[in-house]
């Protein structure tokens, strides 16, 4: 199974909503909440140029956020790349 990582912060709507696919797919991830650590928070920001979350890592590949996980379940595409 692949190595899955979401940044999140405990308010974030878009960010329960992607844990709810991962976990009805039955895929661990890591989750690292970055709603009160400014160095989580910048670790984010430095691997994606971007401070918004979620931010969802797939075998170390930046996928976005919610929106984009799920245009890959809609697609197809999310089983390939969890299963790689």
């Amino acid at each position: 199974m692949a190595e899955v990582i979401i940044y999140t912060t405990l308010v974030c709507p878009y960010c329960v909503r992607a844990k709810h696919l991962l976990q009805k797919k039955g895929v661990p991830y890591q989750e690292v909440d970055v709603s009160h650590d400014h160095a989580a928070r910048m670790e984010l920001v430095q691997r994606t140029g971007r401070r918004t979350v979620p931010q969802i890592f797939i075998n170390g590949e930046s996928i976005g956020g919610c929106d984009e996980l799920y245009a890959l379940e809609r697609a197809g595409e999310l089983d390939r790349k969890l299963a790689a």
